[in-house]
């Protein structure tokens, strides 16, 4: 078991205090990274637990925060906050941008090496990294299938994966098409896989609260999505021996 420490990291944006989550693995040395940016309620546990299982694979993982350490019970809520964000690309990009500034700023992290994964509003937020022309060494989502503003996706210059569950109504097959044409169109390197059978935040475990209608957990199809974002890190930023 490899030994991994974490710890809170605070940072400004979005006229927010965030309180992300950094986790290091065994050793000094610099690694490749992981920027991880959870879905619309903000960031939990559960997203906690997959920086640190990143860690465990030797990477520095931060777990970036949404709304200033806030956790959304009430699904409306979590809409009036996430909607206006998801409208503007720029507002999400500072949010992306103070993120990855705390991750490179880390000793541990490789600045040449980093990698974005992100899960629902999280994964918006790290496609307009893509799109504003950041570089990465892969961009993983999973039902984030947002479209930028027209032309922006020809500056992505990495690899992109995207997941989404057949049976999601928040991102329908129509929005799987506009994504993978804007892909497509602006020559990016794209894949998509469509999980059979699964709604929107399928990889999520049950929490004890309202969620939207079309968000349920998937668990064979969860694991199958982690295992395909750790195939691609693997792929496009492997860890060194």
């Amino acid at each position: 078991m490899t030994t991994v420490t974490t710890r809170t990291v605070e940072y400004p944006a979005d006229d927010l205090t965030m309180i992300g989550h950094l986790a290091l693995p065994a050793g000094v040395d610099r690694r490749p990274a992981v920027l991880i940016g959870p879905e619309g309620p903000g960031l939990n546990d559960f997203q906690r637990r997959r920086a640190d299982a990143l860690a465990e694979l030797g990477y520095v993982a931060l777990a970036f925060d949404l709304h200033g350490g806030h956790w959304f019970t009430d699904p409306q809520e979590m809409l009036a906050r996430v909607a206006p964000l998801l409208a503007d690309p720029d507002r999400m990009r500072g949010i992306g941008h103070a993120a990855l500034d705390v991750l490179r700023a880390e000793p541990r992290t490789d600045p040449d090496r980093i990698a974005a994964i992100g899960y629902g509003t999280g994964g918006a937020i790290v496609l307009e990294l893509g799109r504003a022309g950041v570089d990465l060494r892969a961009i993983g989502t999973v039902n984030a299938l947002t479209t930028g503003r027209p032309g922006e996706a020809a500056r992505i210059r990495c690899p992109v994966w995207a997941g989404v569950g057949s049976e999601d109504p928040i991102m329908p097959p129509a929005q799987r098409d506009a994504f993978t044409a804007e892909m497509q169109a602006a020559g990016v390197d794209w894949r998509l896989v469509v999980y059979g059978g699964a709604l929107h935040a399928f990889h999520h475990p049950p929490v004890d609260q309202t969620v939207l209608p079309g968000v349920g957990y998937h668990p064979r199809q969860a694991q199958r999505a982690w295992r395909d974002v750790t195939d691609l890190l693997a792929e496009c930023l492997p860890v060194p021996e």
